[in-house]
């Protein structure tokens, strides 16, 4: 697939987000209308809808990446993002702001992970930085511990490496996704919930979207800073819903 021949149909970047946007605020508003791992056939059905979210997500980071003009003020715009968005998600899921008070998971949200994700990117593709193999080995480690905190752990970082990688190639990038995914499914599975750790691997979804995607941006310009606002938004309005219907509690891993 060759991304510089867009092709009539298809979706572009802004539709992506959006559907991405749709995907989120039905996983986010289920995790604190329905707290814990309930299994209902139907909450179960609107998590597996969420799975789309995260992929897209660091799919869409790896066009940022691939066409920003401007690297510095593209990783400081995220950073920002990152910040805010930690007392928006903490606040949403009932999670103290100062990390690692009752768990090592989940204690911000997954924009840390994407911030530090285009880090890793820079560092080991930027050909200004002349990191020998082991060096860059080194730096991915060291980011994926600095990043094992937030939402999707260090997974993000993995497999936006993998999907950038692999630019242009639907089926590697899918194939480097999904090979990182399995690993946190599998950790899911083993130690918090089995079910909900097979649900990690609906991710799968988001492949036939990708694969439509067009190359192409879309015509609204404003859909960057519409997402920079509403993710953290959206999670607001997600932690009054759970202080209203359950209290100032946690209610999912890390609260």
């Amino acid at each position: 697939m060759d991304y510089s021949i867009t092709k009539k149909g298809g979706l572009n970047s802004n539709q992506l987000k959006f559907l991405a946007i749709i995907a989120m605020t039905i996983d986010h508003l289920v995790c604190v209308i329905w707290p814990g791992y309930p299994k209902d056939w139907w909450i179960l059905g609107l998590h597996i809808i969420g799975r789309l979210t995260a992929p897209i997500m660091w799919f869409m980071i790896c066009e940022g990446y691939h066409y920003t003009r401007n690297l510095k003020k593209y990783i400081t715009r995220l950073f920002l993002f990152a910040v805010i968005s930690h007392f928006a998600y903490n606040f949403a899921f009932g999670i103290p702001f100062i990390p690692f008070q009752t768990s090592v998971f989940n204690q911000t949200s997954v924009i840390w992970s994407l911030a530090w994700g285009v880090v890793a990117l820079a560092l080991t593709d930027d050909k200004r930085f002349a990191f020998k193999q082991w060096q860059k080995t080194l730096i991915v480690l060291v980011i994926c511990m600095i990043t094992f905190c937030s939402d999707w752990s260090c997974i993000a970082v993995l497999a936006i490496l993998a999907i950038y990688a692999h630019r242009g190639d639907l089926k590697k990038q899918a194939a480097g996704m999904l090979f990182y995914v399995t690993m946190y499914a599998l950790v899911y599975f083993l130690f918090i919930d089995k079910v909900y750790g097979v649900i990690q691997l609906f991710v799968v979804i988001c492949i036939p979207f990708m694969k439509r995607y067009n190359g192409e941006r879309g015509k609204w310009k404003g859909m960057k800073w519409f997402f920079y606002l509403y993710y953290p938004a959206h999670l607001i309005v997600c932690g009054i819903i759970r202080v209203l219907l359950h209290g100032n509690i946690g209610v999912m891993i890390g609260g």
